[in-house]
């Protein structure tokens, strides 16, 4: 809980995030309720009084010292509390209390564990890993979550990790697509193009006088066969779609 004091009271606030901007040499702060600054920067909370504690700016918001409007006029070239306010909250740094920033680490580590749970499976059983013995394989080899850098890039590192280090028989899971192209995008594309980005090839039938065809491939290789796909001589004569998220080659 925080406390402004003032001159003739004490202003409690409860539950706040506060929002910081330096501005020169000069640190300003708006106290706000916990999860709104978020909700106002997405447009979800539209109500400034939902999202402020109070419309004041402050040096320093748990001292309860007040912005005074030298500091103001030098920094932001204005007075104007209401507009000073909203750039701040638009463009502060939001500093999250000890509760909200163990949160955030633990939704950041279940989505990290999570997607490498979704990409990755047992080669032997054919099966996906829970996130919990993700996580003890990634202790084993040392692995640990940086919470400032995005969690899919560390996941596809960590994933790289875990298959080379086969704590567990551990494969990065393979796409099960389906591709169908007219007789002349075939004979364009099949041999160069697309036959090289295929690991192994399920089904190839033609006796519809278009070509289906029905493939194991890497990741990886999906945007490069979209994008292959896409390009304004074959879109209208062909389609990519994903059968398997999780599929892996028969051996």
């Amino acid at each position: 809980m925080a406390v402004i004091n003032q001159p003739n009271s004490q202003i409690r606030l409860t539950n706040v995030s506060l929002v910081r901007m330096k501005k020169g040499k000069k640190r300003f702060e708006i106290a706000c309720y916990q999860n709104k600054v978020q909700d106002w920067r997405s447009k979800v909370e539209k109500d400034l009084e939902e999202v402020l504690q109070i419309p004041q700016v402050f040096i320093n918001v748990s001292k309860g010292q007040v912005a005074n409007n030298d500091d103001l006029l030098k920094a932001f070239n204005t007075t104007d509390q209401d507009q000073i306010v909203l750039e701040i909250l638009n463009k502060g740094e939001i500093q999250l209390n000890e509760k909200e920033r163990s949160a955030n680490q633990q939704q950041k580590q279940n989505e990290f564990l999570n997607i490498i749970s979704t990409k990755c499976i047992n080669p032997r059983s054919k099966k996906r890993y829970p996130p919990s013995m993700i996580e003890k394989c990634l202790n084993e080899v040392k692995f640990h979550l940086n919470p400032t850098k995005p969690a899919k890039t560390q996941a596809l590192e960590a994933i790289k990790l875990l298959v080379e280090r086969q704590i567990v028989p551990i494969a990065r899971a393979q796409l099960k697509i389906r591709i169908i192209v007219s007789k002349r995008v075939y004979s364009k594309l099949y041999e160069d193009e697309i036959k090289p980005t295929i690991d192994h090839l399920e089904e190839l039938d033609s006796s519809n006088g278009k070509y289906e065809i029905v493939a194991i491939i890497d990741p990886i290789n999906y945007r490069v066969l979209g994008t292959l796909l896409e390009q304004k001589d074959y879109k209208n004569e062909s389609s990519l779609e994903v059968l398997d998220m999780s599929a892996i080659k028969e051996t």
